[in-house]
């Protein structure tokens, strides 16, 4: 605690600088990473923090120096570069565009990787560190790091925030901006820019090889909460910026810990909890929810086998056994699984019980009612409208009736002209 606790004071300056360097890069990346996240464009981001190496190596050969500002240019031409030769590849080959991803990103990564080397035995002096680009060195950042930072950050908020309702169109609907005028080639160019430049941003302190994943992961992870574009731009910002702070804060507290594989690491986790646990994305949600459906599914499958065999000797509330209710060919479901249903209808208490038989009660025969009412509404339906032969369309009507809403059910009566008869000449009873 006392830890956390210095470290959140920021009193050290290299903390200081580390901290809202990081906060500023992933958060800025994450922002840009939500639009190219919802174009299909996840692979660009991999394309351009691979690509930007050559240009590091070739501007520390004009400079002879590691001047942070002529880096970021060089990092910035060559991420132009590759996505110019992507788009090209493209256009005038038979190249598919994650083909021509994977041969740029190769060429020009193995291309930094040589340039890189023959720099470490050059002899230079200068050179001592530039390795720290490949994966990145928080620790190393200083004052007029942070300034540019601050400054390609304010860049990037501001563009973002002039153009997001068009970045939005362009990312939901592109035939749509075209029609209605928008220069979405122009706009892509942009978006283009500003992925290069939060990838260049991020390179001092995640590194070339990890820059992609703070891009997207926090775009990835934002998408499984929410389905408003602004929510998930705000919530992806936030996501970047925590993983930049959790990565300063495990490498303050154990300093052999590099910081910006630990931010990939924290973007990561955050990614798979959301994964995991978002509200109604989530794989344990939609488990639940699935779950859930499948057991009130077996309760109304249920009390339409009540209603089914009252309709036999018109006594709907009459005493029902286990051989009458359990019978496969008439239930969709095990035994097991139909006395599970049957016990928790009882607890609800749409059924009761009288020793080994049960009925229904009156809100339990009102609810049996109304699912075979939909029943047979729906195959109706789908007879009159849809032309479907009347022996085709019971287990479509099986699907449909436990979903069907109040306001769909009048539509269906309007529609049918409040009909008394399903397509096999049954009784639709009123409710």
């Amino acid at each position: 605690m006392e830890t956390l606790l210095d470290f959140l004071t920021l009193s050290d300056p290299n903390v200081r600088y580390v901290v809202l360097g990081n906060v500023l890069l992933s958060s800025s990346a994450a922002m840009v990473g939500a639009f190219i996240l919802l174009q299909k464009k996840a692979l660009i981001g991999d394309a351009v923090s691979h690509a930007v190496l050559p240009g590091i190596c070739a501007a520390f050969l004009f400079s002879g120096s590691k001047n942070i500002g002529f880096m970021l240019s060089g990092a910035f031409v060559t991420g132009w570069l590759a996505l110019l030769a992507i788009d090209y590849i493209t256009a005038h080959s038979k190249v598919k565009k994650d083909a021509a991803i994977g041969l740029v990103l190769s060429v020009f990564f193995g291309v930094g990787m040589v340039m890189m080397t023959y720099i470490q035995q050059s002899g230079n002096a200068a050179q001592s560190g530039l390795d720290h680009f490949l994966f990145g060195k928080a620790a190393t950042l200083v004052g007029t790091d942070l300034l540019i930072f601050s400054i390609l950050a304010v860049v990037l908020l501001v563009v973002v925030g002039l153009f997001f309702k068009s970045f939005t169109l362009v990312a939901f609907d592109r035939p749509y901006a075209q029609a209605l005028g928008y220069p979405v080639r122009k706009l892509d160019l942009l978006l283009t820019s500003l992925t290069v430049l939060a990838v260049v941003t991020g390179i001092t302190a995640v590194g070339v090889v990890l820059m992609a994943a703070m891009l997207i992961t926090p775009a990835a992870a934002a998408r499984y909460w929410t389905n408003n574009i602004r929510r998930m731009v705000w919530l992806a910002v936030g996501f970047g910026a925590f993983a930049g702070l959790a990565g300063a804060y495990i490498s303050y507290a154990a300093p052999a810990m590099p910081t910006g594989p630990w931010m990939v690491v924290v973007s990561s986790a955050i990614a798979f909890f959301s994964f995991f646990f978002a509200p109604t994305k989530g794989i344990v949600p939609k488990m639940y929810t699935q779950h859930k459906n499948q057991r009130i599914i077996a309760e109304e499958n249920t009390l339409k086998r009540f209603y089914h065999l009252g309709e036999r000797n018109s006594h709907f509330l009459g005493l029902r056994n286990a051989d009458e209710l359990f019978a496969k060919d008439e239930l969709n479901a095990s035994s097991s699984s139909s006395r599970a249903a049957l016990k928790r209808l009882a607890t609800k208490k749409l059924v009761v019980s009288d020793g080994q038989q049960w009925r229904l009660t009156d809100i339990g025969w009102q609810k049996a009612t109304r699912i075979v009412r939909l029943h047979r509404l729906w195959e109706l339906y789908l007879t009159k409208y849809m032309n479907i032969a009347a022996d085709h369309v019971h287990d479509d009507a099986e699907t449909i009736e436990h979903i069907i809403t109040p306001e769909l059910e009048r539509e269906l009566e309007h529609q049918l002209g409040y009909p008394d008869k399903d397509p096999h000449n049954t009784e639709i009873p009123k409710i």
